[in-house]
Formats: C-alpha cells, structure tokens, sequence
C-alpha cells in the first residue's frame, strides 16, 4: 500500500514514523506546510513533519520527496498524482482537502483527530479539552470527507485525564497513543476489514482555531478556569496579563482557593509553599512561574528579587 502523509507539528511525527517503518507500506511522499519564520530572527524553518522526514531520508531504506506547496493548486495534484499513492493519512496538517484533490487516492483519505468525535470537531481539540476540564478525552481516526471531521469513525480510543495536562503534555501523550492506533487501522484497510461508524451529527461541538488574543487573562473569571486556560495555552499563544504597563506572561500556576472573593487582578502576597497569590473573581490562584515579555521565565521567589513593588499591586 502506497501512502502519502500530510502533517506538520510534533504530535504528528511518531505517527509518520510509524507509516514510514511499516511492513507492507511505502512511504511515497510527505505533504507538509511551507517554512515559516520562527524564533527572533524569524529565520525561516520548516514544519517537525519536514524535519522529521529529513531524518528518515538519512536512514536510507527508501527516498520519498517532501511536498511544500502554498496552495493544494493543480500543480500540486500533479505532483501528488506522479506518485501514484493508495491512501492519504492526514495528522494536523492545517488545511482542508478538496475533493479534487481526494480523487488522487483510490483508497480515499484517513484524519487523526485528538478528540472523541463528534466532540471537538475544528483545529484546537486539546485546548478545548482542557479549557473545558474534561476528564475524559480521546483519539479518533476517521475517513476524510468533504465537511470538517465529520467523516466515519474507523477506531477511536477514550483515556482519563488527570487534571493537571497542559497542551505541551496531553499532546505529547496523543502523538504517542495515535501511532499504535494507526498501526491497527492499516492493517485493517490493508486487508480489507476495515469498518466504519457514522457518527452522530446532532451531538458535534466544535473548537475555534486558538489566536494570542485568546490568551489575554480575565483576573473576573474563576482561579480554575484562569489555571484552565494557562494550562491550554502552555506552548502557544501563553497566558498573559498587564503589570505597571508591561506585558507579563504567566507561565505555570495552580488553584490555591476556589471560594475566597476580593479585588479581582490583585496580588495578595505570597505562600512560601505555593507561590504568589493572585484574587480571582472567584478564588485565589497560586502563581509559581512568570516571565515579563523580552526577558527570562523566572520561578516566583526569583522574579520577586526583581520585582519588589509587585505584592500589592493590581493585574490586568
């Protein structure tokens, strides 16, 4: 079976690794989103996907060529058609196939998704997840069609979560799980067992892709739903606030009360064991890692030392 796989962040690289060392599989290509500025020199660099593909060039088993178009144009059907490809398996790749563009795939096309769909349909399910404190969430591989993971599900696999997952963790765990559910989905659509579910329209819910403004803090909202969104927001776009006209990024904190009300924004004092003690609109929120915008992350004590004035003082 010949497949093609488009993909583009970290969570998605076990899964290509997975499709590149199958047996009975040949990898024949790998669609991934063009380089893009990164970092302070916003140098342009590519996607993990491409430099992930990079690395499995180097072992030499087989060659396959890295597709970076701007746009799935004609030119690039062209390219994907020359290689003649079975199936298409997408992992976060960030846009959507056309049918054109599916008609290249005699097999049709299958899309890793980290929720229990129909939840969370849309490009942010482990956010949504988190914000949302669920305790429950999952993975599901499903087949593409033409509306938005609305396709049938062909496996899916529900895990508990702890309460404390940041975006960084909870995808690190789905990259891992993803790839071992692949593995049986393959084998499936290889020799032909393979079954689909329809899924249950009426019951979809859907999460917006996540932009910086969203990680602005409102101190009225409740010490969980503020550790919540932290938690969310941990690798990008990071949860920020205002202090004395600066820009502050706070970086790990925990719910240290969940009924006290106050001054919402105020810095109360500290904790020696929890850290700095912010008012929520509803309960108290420990903060044990900040960093002003432009400088260092700093643990709580530290940034104290360089912060004197800041006990007392009002956030947002």
């Amino acid at each position: 079976m010949r497949i093609l796989f488009a993909g583009s962040p970290a969570i998605a690289v076990p899964s290509l690794e997975t499709v590149f060392r199958e047996e009975g599989i040949t990898l024949v290509g790998v669609l991934t989103n063009p380089d893009s500025p990164k970092g302070r020199k916003s140098e342009p660099l590519p996607t993990d996907i491409a430099e992930a593909s990079l690395k499995l060039l180097k072992e030499g088993r087989t060659a396959f060529p890295i597709l970076k178009p701007l746009k799935l144009d004609s030119q690039a059907r062209e390219q994907v058609a020359s290689l003649k490809p079975d199936l298409l398996v997408s992992f976060a790749y960030g846009r959507l196939f056309g049918p054109k563009f599916l008609a290249l795939f005699p097999l049709g096309g299958i899309n890793i998704h980290p929720s229990l769909l129909p939840k969370y349909r849309g490009p942010s399910p482990i956010q949504a997840a988190i914000l949302n404190r669920d305790m429950v969430t999952g993975i599901s591989v499903q087949r593409l069609a033409k509306e938005m993971d609305s396709g049938d599900i062909l496996a899916a696999e529900q895990f508990q979560l702890t309460g404390r997952e940041t975006a960084g963790s909870l995808s690190e765990t789905v990259s891992v799980k993803a790839a071992l559910i692949l593995t049986e989905v393959l084998k499936k659509i290889a020799d032909g067992t393979v079954k689909g579910k329809a899924q249950n329209h009426s019951d979809a819910s859907y999460c917006p892709l996540v932009s910086k403004e969203d990680a602005l803090i409102d101190w009225k909202k409740s010490a969980a739903e503020i550790d919540a969104k932290i938690r969310a927001f941990d690798t990008w776009p990071i949860c920020r606030t205002i202090h004395n006209g600066l820009e502050l990024l706070i970086l790990k904190a925990e719910v240290f009360d969940n009924s006290k009300t106050g001054i919402s924004g105020l810095v109360l004092g500290i904790d020696k064991q929890a850290g700095i003690l912010v008012q929520t609109g509803e309960g108290i929120l420990a903060v044990t890692e900040l960093q002003y915008q432009g400088k260092k992350a700093l643990f709580w004590r530290d940034f104290l030392n360089g912060a004197r004035d800041f006990s007392g003082s009002q956030l947002g």
